[in-house]
């Protein structure tokens, strides 16, 4: 005898890839019903036999994506419906709120696809799917859908499109897909506003040479801006001291993941917390001579973070060590 139940999900499950997991599980069930974001949280309701529904229930928070966070799961019993199959359902707006995934650092199928000459994405600053890129960053309000974040000033082409509505797809509603046909672009100007460069091709590149000739470059990141030099230039990090007027107070350091061991001491427990999605700035023992004492003088700590970005990983993988500084004024 089959069975209808309502779920009512919060915590954080909107940006996260939670949607489609959903999807995808229902349908290996062959369960139906529906999926959908409220203002609160996560709906679902669910139609089948009492096995699969009390299999779905355990697999839904055993197997939920890795950034999703479940603080409370309620499930009432629901009127059975004839027929149909398990879908989406559009947003909706409801009473009450729910929380919002921080931005997620670059995974590593990002990571892949960015760093291959025959990949579509192969080189863009921008690449993300649902298991990564900006959440927080980027919307205006919930429920989360690209409708209601800074990417909707931006159409999907026709390939990111057909992602998007793959149930298959690493990115099936992933509400930032974009590309380098349809998404944002990063350019390089003159701090008196003189544009430098807008090429993707060659941008990055002249960035990573004014950085190691001891020039100080402004980088839009997910939230902000940071102030970046060379970390290994002590004019350059002198320069920024005087600028900021901040003549001892330690500098943030990002460094290329895999020169990190050259410059801090790693246990097994920092290493897998700095290279998680978390993507944390971590106070670490320093170690080794790459990078100038004038970062964090009189201080046996530096404060590190890897790359957790696109942009971030492309930059670092042509100049190692950066200082990167909030770009708010002293004390603000």
């Amino acid at each position: 005898m089959p069975e209808r139940k309502r779920i009512k999900i919060k915590g954080i499950v909107q940006g996260v890839g939670f949607r489609p997991f959903v999807f995808r599980l229902a349908k290996e069930l062959a369960l139906s019903g529906f999926v959908r974001n409220t203002t609160a949280g996560v709906d679902i309701e669910i139609q089948g036999s009492r096995k699969r529904i009390n299999l779905f229930l355990r697999r839904l928070e055993r197997e939920k994506p890795r950034p999703a966070i479940i603080e409370s799961i309620k499930v009432v019993e629901s009127t059975l419906r004839s027929g149909g199959d398990f879908v989406i359902k559009e947003s909706k707006k409801t009473a009450g709120f729910t929380q919002i995934s921080p931005d997620i650092a670059t995974c590593e199928d990002c990571l892949r696809e960015m760093n291959s000459p025959r990949d579509r994405r192969y080189g863009f600053p921008f690449i993300n799917c649902t298991n990564c890129g900006p959440r927080y960053s980027i919307i205006y309000t919930t429920p989360y859908d690209r409708k209601r974040t800074t990417m909707r000033k931006f159409k999907m082409c026709p390939d990111c499109t057909a992602e998007f509505n793959d149930v298959y797809d690493r990115r099936f509603h992933a509400q930032p897909d974009c590309c380098p046909i349809c998404g944002p672009r990063y350019s390089l100007y003159s701090i008196k506003g003189k544009l430098i460069d807008d090429n993707a091709d060659t941008l990055i590149k002249k960035t990573a040479r004014l950085l190691r000739e001891g020039r100080i470059v402004a980088i839009k990141g997910l939230g902000g801006f940071h102030i970046a030099c060379d970390a290994t230039n002590q004019r350059a990090v002198r320069r920024l001291r005087r600028l900021k007027n901040r003549p001892t107070k330690p500098f943030a350091l990002m460094v290329r993941k895999s020169c990190l061991s050259g410059i801090v001491e790693l246990g097994a427990a920092e290493r897998e917390l700095i290279n998680s999605p978390v993507a944390p700035i971590m106070l670490l023992k320093k170690r080794g001579k790459h990078v100038c004492e004038d970062v964090a003088p009189n201080n046996p700590y530096f404060g590190v973070m890897v790359p957790y970005t696109p942009l971030h990983h492309l930059l670092l993988d042509e100049i190692p060590y950066l200082v990167m500084t909030s770009a708010n004024i002293q004390d603000e």
